[in-house]
């Protein structure tokens, strides 16, 4: 079954309504229509158990009867904590819990740089400041997986890092939820790894991507 790690931004308010003048409506329909085809492409989904539009979609893909999402906590955290995860942790939409297991992703360090490597693929919901950084650390940890960088000789990885082992690590962008297109470096670095990058306007386009990873 195929995992997505969906990574966006974390302040809806700023990102959404301020940067991009969507209005509240508009971004519900857009979530809400997002979630269904994930649910119906019986897609899992892993994130970060923490206020933002991932953890908006993960509420409206249950609700649409998605079956399975992964949380990633830094559960051994001792510098930033993880105390404000705790109610979205335990959440629950319609009496069903919102996650059904989760990853430990040891710290904060730790769960930024490998977030996106426990998917099969990613789906990027905007660009902040976090979800770029988890986009692109991701991607450089998978490019040290296929031993591109000279000297480095990786270990035996986590059982829980699906990068990689049915096709290359590739990027869904949203594009109806960015300004733009990823830089051109990014995608430069993305295309050399064999990654695939998809713009996709809307939820019949975001269907019609999922199909190619079948």
């Amino acid at each position: 079954m195929l995992r997505l790690s969906l990574v966006g931004p974390g302040n809806v308010d700023f990102h959404f309504y301020e940067l991009l003048g969507m209005p509240w409506q508009k971004y519900e329909k857009h979530i809400t229509e997002i979630a269904k085809v994930l649910a119906d492409k019986k897609i899992e989904l892993v994130l970060a158990p923490d206020k933002g539009v991932s953890f908006d979609i993960a509420k409206k893909f249950k609700i649409a009867g998605g079956k399975k999402v992964v949380g990633a906590v830094p559960y051994d955290d001792k510098d930033f904590g993880i105390r404000h995860l705790h109610d979205y942790i335990t959440s629950e939409i319609h009496g069903k819990k919102v996650f059904d297991e989760f990853i430990n992703t040891k710290d904060w360090y730790r769960q930024n740089l490998t977030l996106t490597i426990y998917g099969d693929a990613v789906l990027y919901l905007g660009t902040s400041l976090g979800s770029i950084g988890e986009l692109a650390f991701g991607f450089y940890l998978y490019k040290l997986f296929l031993g591109k960088k000279k000297g480095v000789k990786t270990q035996k990885l986590s059982k829980e890092i699906r990068a990689g082992k049915k096709f290359p690590l590739s990027v869904i962008v949203y594009k109806p939820f960015v300004k733009g297109k990823l830089s051109k470096e990014i995608e430069s670095y993305i295309k050399s790894l064999k990654g695939r990058i998809y713009y996709v306007k809307n939820p019949d386009e975001l269907k019609k991507v999922l199909r190619k990873f079948n």
